[in-house]
């Protein structure tokens, strides 16, 4: 599916402008002959989509719902809905599938602000911090001065206790203009005096040598891994402290089983581990049945897009992210409770189906000055970007 933009969006940022056209989005049903019926989100990439059709679809069909423990490994894009199936078959959530919930509720951070003024990413985290989130992460790429001015106005904005993260995936993807690993450094140092939660992806993802060495001035909380390939690539984050909170999405890396690794591998080495979720609030509740499995101290923060939609304060609209649920997950105070009742826990509404229809294509571009060069980015959040 995709909610098309009423316009498409130019953002300009230091060294480029991206343009937004598009938000996609999946919706994965399994049903039963004796109707009961799972749901659960997918990538909303046209690859994740061909890997269901032609490659799950075939191994689920004519299976038995009590075969799901065994069947999971081959589900792929379709274990949540097929977890969703079982649980509502069994009569149990999500959650206890897992393994069992050592807690109700997951904390959440309110996810928004990409290259804007400092003064309107302060009004942005002021207004998300009046929703009750106890975070706010904003996406900088406006120029060094401007990045650093945007962390002070809005620690100023939001006071000393609300939590403010810095996702800084725009410094590498610059061209020629992007920040070496001297000017990070030195952000890294300056932005510490207003006590940020952490920085994510201030260098090249794949460089994880970068990060151990940054990671060793020690100024506050560092963060990378959504787009990690592979589980070789989470470890050897992990194991090697390149972080202190590795993240990882469960519909682009790895489902549920992805997550339980990375869970235990991360509380053995000290490391906190922060869901990245970029999609749906389908997304968002199935990450947060796999969350509450482990404690906060293991699985600390659940990133919540926060988009706007009439006076509601966020970014752009991406209405099809709610739409998607009958009714409102139920968040106070900065937490999500997770439900209880079988299965993931809601209803979800199928006219989005028809609602948004899928647009082929790149939901985003990023086009770079110097070099004179075009990227796309698709659904699949752990792909970085496809040159075009």
């Amino acid at each position: 599916m995709s909610y098309v933009l009423p316009e498409p969006l130019k953002l300009a940022f230091w060294g480029g402008e991206r343009t937004i056209l598009k938000r996609d989005a999946m919706l994965v049903k399994v049903s039963t002959d004796g109707g009961v019926v799972g749901y659960g989100p997918g990538a909303g990439s046209e690859a994740a989509q061909k890997e269901i059709v032609e490659e799950v679809r075939p191994l689920l069909m004519g299976q038995e719902v009590e075969r799901w423990p065994e069947l999971r490994g081959s589900a792929g894009a379709a274990e949540v809905a097929l977890l969703d199936l079982a649980g509502k078959a069994e009569g149990r959530p999500v959650s206890e599938l897992l393994g069992g919930r050592v807690r109700d509720r997951i904390r959440l951070y309110g996810s928004g602000g990409m290259y804007m003024p400092p003064e309107e990413y302060a009004e942005e985290a002021a207004a998300i911090a009046g929703m009750g989130f106890g975070a706010y992460k904003m996406r900088p790429g406006i120029g060094p001065e401007g990045d650093l001015e945007a962390v002070a106005q809005m620690r100023k904005a939001v006071g000393p206790e609300v939590g403010l993260m810095i996702d800084a995936h725009t410094w590498w993807r610059m061209g020629d203009r992007s920040y070496s690993f001297a000017l990070v450094s030195q952000l890294y140092r300056e932005m510490a005096a207003y006590r940020p939660v952490w920085l994510e992806e201030p260098l090249p993802p794949e460089d994880h040598e970068a990060y151990r060495r940054l990671r060793r001035e020690g100024s506050f909380g560092l963060a990378s891994g959504e787009h990690e390939q592979t589980l070789e690539g989470f470890l050897d984050l992990i194991t090697t402290q390149a972080v202190d909170y590795v993240q990882a999405d469960v519909c682009c890396q790895g489902g549920f089983a992805m997550g339980e690794k990375l869970f235990d591998a991360a509380a053995a080495h000290g490391v906190e581990f922060a869901f990245h979720s970029w999609g749906t609030q389908l997304e968002v509740l199935a990450a947060a049945h796999l969350g509450i499995t482990r404690p906060e101290s293991v699985v600390s923060w659940l990133e919540f897009p926060c988009h706007g939609r009439g006076k509601r304060p966020g970014m752009y609209r991406f209405d099809l992210a709610e739409d998607i649920l009958a009714e409102p997950l139920p968040i106070e105070s900065g937490y999500l409770t997770v439900p209880r009742t079988p299965g993931l826990g809601v209803q979800v509404d199928e006219t989005v189906v028809h609602r948004y229809p899928h647009r082929p294509g790149p939901w985003s571009y990023f086009r770079l000055d110097s070099p004179a060069e075009t990227y796309a980015v698709v659904s699949d959040h752990s792909v970085k970007f496809v040159a075009v």
